[in-house]
């Protein structure tokens, strides 16, 4: 879900309550994290930015190696060597509730009315130059946006989903795309929403053409490495979202 807190519904210094799984900003005295902790005696709590672990009332950082695996799921990395392999292994993974998936191959959660964007957003995560450009996080952390532009939001949640998407360490064999259709939402202008059906083929449009300029494209489409993944996406992933294809 969104990071922020569920009371104060701030993006600031929130934490997750390991026990319930609720959002809380701050953890000192008489934060919402810290009330939750008192009241409900749930004590261990995750910074969602820094990635450390608290214990609440007492506020001291929990070090423990058996947490390692939350804060991958939270925050999936891979590096080049993986990446290189993705396409030559068909390992199947084991999720903590007992199933087992394909990383890569996994459900998003149907939301509302959400599955036009569902079925764009799979269908981009496998296509190899695209995956891999935004596996690997360095490949657009530094680029620099205008003070107030928000259309990077789509970058970084795209890259988050993704990642999340390729994990081969799952909880579970399906991701929830809630924060990358908030994005979607934000940025298109409500012109493509959750709560309601939207056209596949021009969510894709859009959709590549606003990552285009976010990573900063211009109209003339000048030929950079970015550019020429992104020319023959459309070619590709149409035909898989057209009705009058057989899955």
């Amino acid at each position: 879900f969104e990071k922020l807190c569920s009371i104060s519904l701030s993006h600031i210094n929130v934490y997750a309550c390991l026990v319930c799984g609720k959002y809380f900003q701050g953890r000192g005295l008489k934060s919402h994290a810290y009330i939750h902790s008192v009241q409900l005696s749930h004590h261990v709590f995750l910074n969602l930015h820094t990635l450390k672990f608290y214990c609440l009332p007492d506020n001291y950082e929990i070090i423990d190696s058996s947490l390692e695996d939350i804060t991958y799921v939270l925050k999936p990395t891979f590096t080049a060597q993986h990446i290189a392999h993705l396409d030559k292994q068909a390992k199947l993974s084991r999720a903590y509730d007992g199933t087992t998936y394909l990383p890569g191959i996994v459900g998003l959660n149907n939301i509302k009315a959400n599955d036009y964007a569902n079925a764009v957003l799979q269908a981009l995560s496998n296509v190899p130059p695209l995956r891999n450009y935004f596996l690997e996080e360095e490949n657009y952390r530094r680029i620099q946006r205008p003070p107030g532009d928000i259309m990077f939001l789509l970058v970084q949640r795209f890259g988050e989903l993704m990642r999340k998407l390729w994990n081969p360490r799952n909880f579970k064999a399906h991701v929830s795309p809630h924060e990358m259709l908030q994005a979607v939402v934000l940025c298109s202008k409500k012109n493509f929403q959750i709560t309601k059906q939207g056209d596949g083929v021009e969510f894709l449009s859009w959709f590549l053409n606003a990552l285009h300029a976010a990573l900063g494209g211009t109209k003339r489409k000048k030929k950079s490495e970015w550019g020429e993944v992104l020319g023959g996406l459309s070619g590709a992933v149409v035909p898989l979202l057209s009705p009058c294809c057989p899955p």
